[in-house]
């Protein structure tokens, strides 16, 4: 098939259901456990070719040799070649941390109505969700991001005593760096993830609920406290993960749904009904899921709204329609991969249904050794513009944090708000049905650090490859402008210097990838004016294959 809209096999979702051991709380949390190894017996992989919906078993399974999390270990280079623990702050500044402030006043290009406005009216009625994926928060151990988990044993090729070797490390990014915090540490960085969101204009997050015990289970229930704590409008849409939850019991499910469902947080529509969004709701059946829907009402009194994301929306629609308040898919990662979108949307209108559309930024897993040709912020601009043309009447960005396959919007070491930000112009016009109007220049760089074809000079032995259906692999740099009005933009990629006319709006230039960094300038009568510089060089020998995208924006210091 043309289509990159994923068939059994070749679809997917987190890869990853990644969890440290219990925090010991006495002032300042002290972690002590490791994370489960992926390439265990039994592991639920597709080694040869994994697909978006190719799921990794959920849960640590202790490591007595790894390192715990206050444990000395080497703080070496993150691939891209930034130092560990330091990276783009918020915009591109390395070494800077992540205060969780408001947001510049300059930042966008343009000025996003308060939230009031993108939540009253038909605005309302528009809603955008992000995936949230309880293993990754904004810190693990509290520690400083110079020696934190993430940068010792995640980022790092030899951590966690050399179990992500093969592949690299486990991860090529991590979250924006914070600092560490007294008292209830996780609760007050959970509120800055949603004072973040909000701030973005979303509406809240589809929470990935991985397990019915442990540290996830935990940290999702902290979730719907910092929602409700931060802004009682902000909603969290609950998503059992299929690929995880380990039974059969439809009571179980039940239970544990209505466990997170009765707080205040938890996402309702106007009637009361409250919303469950399975992923890969297909992985049981309509009497099964009927007898789930049943007992939420009989055993919790909680009536509910089934809006099921399928890994394969075609093959299962029809038979969970008379259940469904509405539909969504996982989706791709790859501008290619769009084409079904709109005959999507019109079928689940055809049968009275809602369309939650998911939305996009790339896709890259070194542990199941596959990526997306993501375009640099062509599957971004992409997936968005389906989302407004077709009439989705909900957005899911997929993801807010799983990096443990490179599908990120929130603030990240490498990318710092770019994506959020861009997410804000689009969800502008998705919400309010106008393209807001630029006020002032901002420009984007987006371009990888390597090219795809590198061959990577350290011990790793697992390099990714393109998934089936994705575009080509391609080395180009894009400068993505957003102009008051026309004017000459200056490049400089590597040695190359060059110039481009872009127009008064939104523009994408692509310039071939070369060795070095690349900035980009406006230029009007002369005289320079807004510019940025993507903090992170290209090169052509690397030690570790890192073929995500790494992006800055000028709005931001």
């Amino acid at each position: 098939m043309s289509s990159h809209r994923r068939r059994p096999g070749f679809r997917g979702r987190p890869l990853l259901t990644l969890l440290l051991a219990a925090f010991l709380l006495v002032g300042v949390c002290a972690a002590t456990g490791i994370a489960w190894d992926p390439f265990t017996t039994g592991s639920r992989q597709n080694v040869s070719a994994p697909g978006i919906g190719t799921p990794w078993p959920a849960g640590p399974e202790a490591s007595a040799g790894s390192a715990a999390p206050g444990a000395p270990g080497p703080a070496l280079p993150a691939p891209g070649q930034s130092p560990a623990g330091r990276g783009q702050g918020t915009g591109g500044t390395p070494g800077a941390a992540d205060t969780g402030g408001q947001r510049p006043a300059a930042a966008l290009p343009f000025d996003l109505p308060e939230p009031a406005a993108l939540r009253t009216g038909g605005a309302g009625r528009k809603l955008v969700f992000a995936h949230y994926f309880t293993p990754y928060p904004l810190s693990l151990d509290n520690a400083s991001a110079d020696a934190d988990y993430y940068t010792r044993n995640y980022l790092n090729p030899a951590g966690e005593n050399g179990k992500h070797e093969r592949y690299g490390g486990l991860l090529r990014d991590r979250p924006l760096p914070v600092q560490p915090k007294d008292g209830n540490w996780e609760l007050a960085n959970l509120e800055q993830e949603v004072r973040t969101a909000r701030a973005a204009g979303l509406d809240g997050f589809t929470l990935d609920m991985l397990s019915l015990s442990g540290q996830n289970r935990d940290r999702a229930h902290l979730l719907m406290e910092a929602a409700h704590a931060v802004d009682p409008a902000f909603k969290i849409m609950l998503m059992p993960d299929m690929t995880s939850l380990n039974t059969d019991d439809p009571g179980v499910l039940a239970d544990a749904v209505a466990a997170l469902g009765k707080a205040p947080a938890a996402h309702r529509l106007a009637d009361g009904r409250l919303v469950v969004s399975p992923f890969k709701a297909e992985a049981k059946d309509v009497a099964w899921w009927t007898q789930v829907l049943d007992l939420l009402g009989t055993r919790h009194g909680i009536r509910a709204a089934f809006v099921p994301t399928f890994l394969d929306f075609d093959a299962n629609h029809a038979r969970f329609a008379p259940i469904s308040h509405g539909f969504s898919e996982w989706g791709s990662r790859s501008y290619v991969g769009q084409e079904s979108a709109t005959r999507d949307v019109q079928r689940a209108h055809g049968m009275g249904k809602i369309w939650m559309q998911p939305v996009s930024v790339q896709d890259a897993r070194p542990n199941q050794g596959i990526y997306d040709e993501a375009g640099n912020t062509a599957t971004l601009r992409s997936t968005w513009t389906h989302a407004i043309d077709d009439g989705a009447d909900w957005v899911q960005l997929t993801t807010w944090n799983d990096y443990s396959e490179g599908s990120q919007f929130a603030p990240s070491l490498h990318n710092g708000y770019t994506y959020l930000d861009l997410t804000s112009y689009y969800l502008t016009k998705f919400k309010t049905g106008s393209w807001p109007k630029i006020v002032r220049d901002t420009l984007y760089v987006c371009a990888r650090t390597q090219f795809a074809a590198a061959d990577p000079t350290g011990a790793q032995s697992l390099l990714m490859s393109p998934r089936k259906g994705s575009a080509a692999p391609r080395d180009t740099v894009e400068v993505l402008s957003f102009l008051t009005a026309p004017a000459t933009v200056r490049t400089v990629v590597g040695a190359a210097r060059d110039t481009h006319e872009a127009p008064a709006g939104v523009h994408s230039e692509l310039l071939p990838l070369r060795p070095g960094t690349s900035s980009a300038v406006v230029v009007r009568d002369g005289e320079p004016g807004t510019e940025v510089k993507l903090p992170y060089a290209a090169d052509r020998t690397v030690q570790v294959q890192d073929l995500q995208y790494y992006a800055v924006t000028s709005g931001r210091d």
